[in-house]
């Protein structure tokens, strides 16, 4: 995989917008929302209505992805413990 971000498009509330992830970003993130059963488009406008302001969408995009990760990764350190 590509460390070098790729610009793909979304349509956020009607409007076209291109966003720049590396390649494990997009993968990631197309994993969540297949997960959660949602479109690609659904999961990037709550991000984008969530962000921060001053935070660019990619990057809401990659604290988003890492967030849930960490999520699942603690989720399962809990369940190892005794």
């Amino acid at each position: 995989m590509s460390a070098r971000p790729v610009k793909r498009s979304l349509t956020l509330q009607g409007h076209r917008t291109s966003v720049s992830l590396e390649e494990p970003f997009w993968h990631a993130f197309r994993e969540i929302a297949h997960a959660e059963g949602r479109a690609l488009n659904a999961l990037a406008a709550e991000i984008d209505a969530a962000r921060d302001p001053g935070t660019g969408l990619a990057t809401a995009i990659r604290l988003h992805v890492l967030a849930h990760f960490r999520a699942r990764a603690g989720a399962g350190q809990n369940r190892h413990r005794s």
